[in-house]
């Protein structure tokens, strides 16, 4: 009995924490490499085209033993149309803002949206302490973006509030749609809708070439990371409620503020070391008490 209870803890529990760490890893990497690009949707364009290749095969194994009836299908264009309207809207945000100031706001919108979410349409609920954990996620990746906005920062925050509520709006979706879909396909669906969207950006810019030659390398670990990221995400909604675990991957902002600090040279102070000790803390109560 208890070897069984142990073993439930490890699955139901602490496999769905380290899947979003890793999670979060994974995507603040591939932010970085997309900040460091040439032009943003031509660099976003290209991972599409080596995350649609590079995991076709798993996708075309896990259909032989998944079938997916016809709502599964009308959910996959839902989520084509949300995650193409992402990353849109994320390569104009890095094109115009910080990566500093804007990815703590993108990341730190879903964290208090997704559990209010969870507990009133998906029937999901936190603990005390897991509202508590939500509460430091949510002030510490708020405290990195720096709310003192001057008058000519401001579009870079608008859109990335926009981007922030997009990733409210289709973790959410995806975590209804995993009903349906397994996780390998829902993320090609979603490759398959970035480069839908993209690709008239990406061809009337005349950089395509450019930045392949610029940026092949980053381009094809962007193209594994960034659909590996989220896939790790998927696994986790599979196994555990989506109010506790979005929140959780909010760690990435922890990575993405220490990159920004070490490779981009973007000014930092005490205060953002402050802010990502707020979220690791919100993390632990939530993957312990939530």
């Amino acid at each position: 009995m208890e070897i069984n209870s142990r073993q439930q803890f490890m699955t139901q529990t602490l496999l769905p924490i380290a899947l979003v760490l890793l999670s979060g890893m994974f995507h603040s990497v591939w932010n970085l490499f997309t900040k460091l690009s040439l032009n943003k949707s031509v660099f976003l364009w290209w991972t599409q085209w080596v995350a649609i290749l590079v995991y076709l095969p798993t996708v075309i194994y896990e259909l032989q033993s998944h079938s997916i009836e016809p709502t599964g299908y009308l959910l996959l264009l839902g989520t084509m149309a949300l995650h193409g309207l992402y990353v849109i809207l994320l390569a104009k945000t890095y094109t115009i803002g910080d990566m500093s100031q804007v990815y703590p706001i993108m990341r730190g919108t879903s964290p208090l949206l997704v559990p209010l979410l969870g507990v009133l349409l998906l029937g999901e609920s936190l603990t005390f302490y897991g509202w508590l954990g939500v509460a430091l996620i949510v002030a510490g990746v708020l405290s990195l973006g720096g709310w003192r906005i001057q008058a000519a920062s401001k579009k870079p925050v608008y859109y990335a509030l926009a981007v922030g509520i997009i990733i409210t709006s289709y973790t959410v979706y995806d975590k209804i749609t995993l009903a349906y879909v397994p996780p390998l396909t829902l993320n090609e669906a979603t490759n398959v809708g970035n480069l839908i969207a993209l690709s008239y950006i990406a061809l009337r810019s005349g950089m395509i070439k450019q930045e392949w030659q610029a940026n092949w390398k980053t381009i094809l670990l962007g193209g594994v990371l960034a659909p590996g990221a989220y896939i790790l995400f998927l696994f986790a909604l599979w196994m555990a409620p989506v109010s506790q675990l979005a929140p959780m991957r909010e760690i990435g902002t922890v990575f993405g503020t220490f990159l920004a600090i070490f490779l981009l040279r973007e000014e930092q102070g005490p205060k953002r070391i402050a802010a990502s000790i707020l979220i690791t803390a919100g993390v632990i109560l939530l993957g312990i008490w939530g």
